[in-house]
């Protein structure tokens, strides 16, 4: 590798950094040990800013340039959503049932209907449907998070902890 400037991140098709290089998991460093490196990230990714600091974690993120509404260091996202049913359009699924009584076990080319006088039959022809009452079709919701993430390649961040100090000229 070429030498890196000091904080610079680089994607590694590999888990295990090289020597001079950390992974973007969130380490807490030690200041005295990192000045340099502290004089360039302060504690934008975290730490006490008076003995440790911060490396970026980007485990299960995208990183995003910063601007004057997500400065760096902003965290961001859910990896998983639990819709509400305020959050779901107004949508409705019809459902029509034959108006007649039952006189089929198959349910080809028929409809949910009334059972007959003694029967077990469960279909009518489709020929006189009716849409069932919206108080027999509940909503029904699951309340369980779904995944909310965009196609994706793991790769490992990596941070070079050692490098050419960066001129801000």
């Amino acid at each position: 590798m070429s030498d890196p400037y000091l904080g610079e991140l680089r994607l590694m098709s590999f888990a295990t950094p090289p020597k001079g290089w950390a992974l973007c998991n969130g380490q807490t460093l030690q200041i005295a040990q990192n000045q340099a490196l502290f004089s360039l990230l302060g504690t934008t990714y975290g730490g006490n800013g008076q003995t440790t600091f911060m490396l970026p974690d980007l485990r299960g993120r995208t990183p995003l340039h910063p601007d004057s509404t997500l400065p760096a260091g902003t965290p961001g996202g859910q990896e998983a959503v639990t819709l509400s049913a305020q959050q779901m359009p107004a949508h409705n699924h019809g459902l029509n049932a034959s108006s007649e009584f039952a006189d089929s076990n198959s349910p080809a080319g028929a409809l949910p209907a009334t059972k007959g006088r003694g029967g077990i039959d469960r279909y009518a022809p489709a020929d006189n449907s009716a849409s069932m009452d919206t108080s027999a079709i509940a909503l029904n919701a699951g309340g369980q998070g779904h995944a909310n993430m965009q196609p994706f390649q793991t790769l490992s961040w990596a941070i070079a902890l050692v490098g050419v100090f960066p001129s801000r000229d």
